[in-house]
C-alpha cells in the first residue's frame, strides 16, 4: 500500500515472497504511464511497516509481471546494481544457513512471525499470511532459472557479505623456494609446472 494511507496499492509480482522483508524500493519504468504518478512517493513493506520509495529505472520491463519490480539489494544480483544506482539501503534478511535473521533491534510484526524460519518455510508462511489479509492478487506458474551449487545441488542464495583481501607475496615466496630447492616435492611431478604458475 502507499504510505500516504490513500488506500492505493502498487501491485508487484515475485517468485520469492520471503525477500519482501528486505525490500528497499519498488521500481517502475520511467516511461510507464500506469505508475508515473507514483514515482517519488513511498509504499509500506508488509509486516515490517518500513516505508520505501517508488523509483524509476529503465531496467524494468513494462510488460513483465505487473510492470512494478520490488527491489531487494541484499538478495538479488540485479537488484543490488539498481540499489547502487539509486543509493538504496541493502538489508540482509538471511543468515549463512538461509534462515530469516531480521535485525534484533527491529520491532515489527515480521520479527514475531518469520524470524528464525528457513527461507522456504518463510516463503510459505508469508504468502499464507498475505492471502489471509487479502493482500494477494493471484498465483500463476512461472518458469525461472534458479542458481544451484555445483557440488550439492542446493539453491544458491545471493548474500551480501564482507570479502577479505590479503597480500600473498610473503607466503608465496618461501613456498616457491621450498619446491625449487627440493625440500618439498609436488606429486605427481607433472603438477609442478602448475604450482609454479600459481606461485609466481
Amino acid at each position: 500500500p502507499l504510505a500516504d494511507e490513500s488506500g492505493e496499492f502498487l501491485p508487484v509480482a515475485t517468485t520469492r515472497p520471503e525477500t519482501i522483508l528486505g525490500d528497499t524500493a519498488v521500481c517502475v519504468h520511467p516511461e510507464d504511464d500506469r505508475y508515473s504518478h507514483l514515482v517519488g512517493k513511498s509504499v509500506t513493506v508488509p509486516f515490517t511497516g518500513r516505508n520505501i520509495p517508488v523509483i524509476a529505472d529503465d531496467y524494468v520491463e513494462r510488460d513483465f509481471g505487473t510492470g512494478a519490480l520490488k527491489i531487494t539489494p541484499g538478495h538479488d544480483y540485479n537488484d543490488y546494481e539498481i540499489g547502487k544506482r539509486h543509493n538504496l539501503d541493502t538489508i540482509n534478511i538471511m543468515d549463512k544457513k538461509a534462515c530469516i535473521a531480521l535485525a534484533a533491534s527491529e520491532d515489527s510484526e515480521a520479527v514475531k512471525l518469520f524470524d528464525g524460519l528457513d527461507r522456504f518455510e518463510c516463503r510459505t508462511k508469508l504468502w499464507a499470511e498475505m492471502e489471509q489479509r487479502d493482500m494477494t492478487i493471484k498465483v500463476e506458474p512461472h518458469t525461472l532459472r534458479v542458481p544451484r551449487s555445483q557440488r550439492g545441488g542446493e539453491v544458491v542464495e545471493p548474500l551480501v557479505s564482507n570479502q577479505w583481501f590479503i597480500r600473498t607475496e610473503s607466503l608465496a615466496k618461501p613456498a616457491l623456494e621450498a619446491v625449487k630447492s627440493g625440500d618439498v616435492k609436488v606429486l605427481p611431478e607433472r603438477f609442478e609446472k602448475i604450482y609454479f604458475n600459481w606461485m609466481e
